[in-house]
């Protein structure tokens, strides 16, 4: 199959939206549509923000735009588009597979399933407890508190399209557990907890990505992702003081 210009950069914006809305940062996505680019001979330009993907054919005659939606990052189609683009630019692979593996990657569900979810984010939640003088019934605590604010976290993302407020939710449900759980006394420190417990919901991708962008000089996209992880820890510190404050109240503040 010999592609066409205006097939060519169609794929490159298709390309660019799939790495952007998993978690790609601009550079790479600029980078890649324009390997895929030159080796389907037809050298293109592109340009990636938050919200849109350009792409244009460097004879000027057509220029493609991508509108893109970030939700939920997805770093192993990040991977997948990656290995397929490095095998269409060695040469290994035409420009038709190129086309039908985008489009697999583009429409497949590929996930962890709910149990190793589960299993991952209580994990997650303990790790940080090593860096505490913790006690080990605070350390299981926070495993299973990590799992709550995670389920909590995932429950209303799946019923809101509001943004922040499945941050938010996941922090009020550990604010409330850890410092009930100190209240009633099983657990010695709420605050170690809280800390260890919040893990799971920490925006690491997008605040590795928003530095990576700074130090990169892509000033604008990097400050929009670092102001949205900023707002997504403030609703999660937010739903934790509201939790922990609530158990007070109810406890006469007696902690």
């Amino acid at each position: 199959m010999t592609p066409n210009e205006k097939n060519v950069i169609a794929l490159c914006g298709r390309v660019g939206k799939i790495l952007l809305e998993n978690g790609a940062e601009t550079s790479r996505v600029e980078s890649t549509a324009e390997y895929i680019g030159a080796a389907a001979g037809v050298p293109v330009s592109c340009h990636a923000t938050m919200t849109a993907v350009f792409v244009d054919a460097n004879t000027g005659t057509h220029t493609h735009l991508v509108k893109v939606r970030t939700k939920n990052f997805n770093l192993r189609k990040v991977d997948d588009i990656n290995s397929l683009s490095r095998q269409f630019t060695a040469g290994h692979i035409d420009f038709a597979a190129l086309s039908a593996g985008v489009a697999t990657i583009e429409n497949e569900k590929k996930d962890f399933t709910l149990p190793q979810k589960i299993l991952g984010a209580g994990l997650v939640s303990v790790a940080p407890m090593l860096l505490f003088k913790a006690t080990w019934g605070d350390l299981g605590l926070a495993f299973f508190v990590g799992i709550a604010g995670y389920l909590a976290s995932l429950w209303a993302d799946q019923r809101t399209v509001t943004p922040y407020i499945a941050s938010g939710i996941g922090g009020l449900v550990i604010g409330l557990l850890a410092t009930l759980l100190q209240a009633i006394g099983w657990g010695s420190n709420a605050d170690n907890i809280i800390i260890s417990a919040l893990m799971p919901l920490v925006p690491g991708v997008a605040i590795t990505n928003s530095l990576r962008e700074l130090i990169g000089k892509e000033t604008i996209s990097g400050t929009v992702r670092a102001i949205d992880a900023v707002l997504v820890a403030g609703a999660i510190g937010g739903g934790v003081v509201v939790g922990s404050a609530v158990i007070r109240l109810l406890t006469g503040g007696a902690l």
